[in-house]
């Protein structure tokens, strides 16, 4: 796997690759909106995603076969179909409601009211919650029963119960796989580019539309999608952390200051 990466970084280095037009459109207004764009989007739909999830989970795990019914059926649709036809459906929505409103109130077209970002936003939320409901569910399972039943000897209802000492327990279950989730989103709001949304790739194909420098512009959005989920990485590494703490005996992970100078104090005592 090294020489394959070792060839490929020289291949790359070595490729008629007009690298200039890479470092100028690095920091190109248009690069620049795109990147913000879907990291708004990423956060928006993480936002409706996680309270959705958490939602549909205590839905899930009610005994109300009603209540439980309705969130399988929300999950079972939302993760039955690719989240790109979602996008579609929803962003087509106006051909089946061409006038959304309330009679006597306001009323207006759908076509302005749900636009690609709103359409986006929406349709990635929604997707995004059915997965995090089971991710949810898992963690909340992972607390035992006893906790819950402890919670409610001392007067707590369910919900409280659910609120105050369960969900804070879960979360050291839940935490990796959402940040990992997250992630996942951020790379998935490139599919928006479809209805119009004009994230970082859309933005890098209307350039290269117009210079041909497509591998370029390419190399461009690929750069700044590895910037974007490196800050993401660490986040996620600092939340796992803080969660971790008094959860288990094992020791904490150690941060990446903390890695560098364990790996300069060893090489230090080798050299001595």
């Amino acid at each position: 796997m090294t020489v394959f990466l070792v060839w490929l970084t020289v291949s790359f280095a070595q490729a008629q690759l007009d690298w200039a037009t890479v470092r100028e459109h690095l920091t190109a207004d248009a690069i620049m909106k795109g990147i913000i764009v879907a990291l708004v989007l990423t956060v928006v739909a993480m936002f409706i995603g996680l309270v959705l999830g958490v939602l549909t989970a205590v839905m899930r795990l009610s005994k109300n076969p009603v209540v439980h019914g309705v969130a399988w059926l929300y999950v079972w649709v939302f993760r039955g179909t690719p989240v790109y036809l979602q996008l579609l459906m929803w962003f087509n929505l106006a051909l089946i409601f061409p006038v959304v409103g309330i009679p006597g109130i306001y009323q207006g077209r759908m076509s302005d009211v749900l636009t690609p970002f709103v359409a986006a936003s929406i349709g990635l939320g929604l997707n995004q919650g059915a997965y995090t409901s089971e991710v949810v569910r898992s963690g909340i399972l992972s607390v035992d029963e006893g906790q819950t039943e402890a919670a409610q000897a001392i007067g707590m209802t369910r919900l409280q119960a659910m609120r105050r000492v369960v969900l804070p327990q879960a979360m050291r279950v839940i935490i990796p796989p959402v940040g990992n989730e997250v992630i996942g989103m951020l790379k998935t709001t490139s599919l928006a580019s479809a209805i119009g949304v004009n994230e970082v790739l859309l933005a890098a194909q209307h350039v290269y539309f117009v210079n041909n420098r497509i591998m370029e512009l390419l190399i461009v959005s690929a750069v700044w999608y590895l910037g974007a989920v490196s800050m993401l990485n660490i986040g996620q590494f600092y939340l796992e952390r803080y969660f971790a703490k008094g959860s288990s005996s094992k020791q904490l992970p150690l941060t990446p200051l903390q890695s560098l100078r364990k790996f300069f104090g060893h090489n230090r005592k080798a050299l001595t």
